[in-house]
């Protein structure tokens, strides 16, 4: 099933993803997608604000895996850590199996910036989401790693401007069992929910 979203801010994003994170739980996988600027560190950030994880969330271009771990003196105490990955680098299933984030899936929340065709085969169930910012009229969404970065190899953590005030349209697809009949309208406090099509096609 799909979901379309649009916000008008990056504290618009923010927001939705704070929705978003309380119906997260430990084990829940989710992969982030979208060109340089669209937003993926900046919808992190909500989520992890709303699980109550350690702040001082960034992007993990050249560490790969940042884990925050959940406040006690939290919003959700006893929660789930956030363990934040950035794939960009990562060109195999191999590779990421390196990394050995199954140590960490069960007692976390797992988010991937760049997972998109990497990740899928760490979980069944997952939530698949596509952030696009809108600059000059042109959608920044879509696109592999390689043609957001122009094809020079820099890593797009370096020089990301993710926290920019622009409209952005956040796509977002359940998949597995895990998300079966669960309600995703309750995250549009923050924007425009667009009704979805057949098959999970948004129209």
């Amino acid at each position: 099933m799909a979901w379309e979203f649009a916000t008008a801010t990056a504290g618009e994003t923010q927001r939705l993803a704070e929705n978003l994170a309380g119906l997260l739980r430990a084990g829940d996988l989710v992969i982030l997608s979208g060109g340089l600027g669209a937003g993926k560190t900046t919808f992190t950030q909500g989520l992890g604000r709303s699980l109550g994880v350690r702040e001082g969330i960034i992007s993990p271009t050249f560490v790969l895996v940042r884990i925050h771990h959940n406040l006690a003196d939290g919003p959700r105490p006893g929660g789930p850590d956030l363990v934040h990955v950035d794939a960009y680098r990562l060109g195999s299933e191999a590779e990421i199996d390196d990394i050995d984030l199954e140590n960490t899936m069960d007692s976390a929340v797992t988010v991937v910036e760049w997972g998109a065709g990497r990740v899928e085969h760490l979980s069944a169930n997952r939530l698949e989401i596509e952030l696009g910012r809108s600059t000059g009229g042109r959608d920044t969404g879509s696109g592999t790693p390689g043609e957001a970065s122009g094809g020079d190899g820099v890593a797009p953590g370096a020089f990301e401007a993710d926290d920019a005030d622009e409209p952005r349209t956040v796509r977002l697809n359940a998949v597995g069992p895990r998300w079966d009949g669960v309600d995703f309208s309750v995250l549009d406090g923050t924007g425009t929910r667009q009704p979805a099509g057949p098959r999970g096609t948004v129209e």
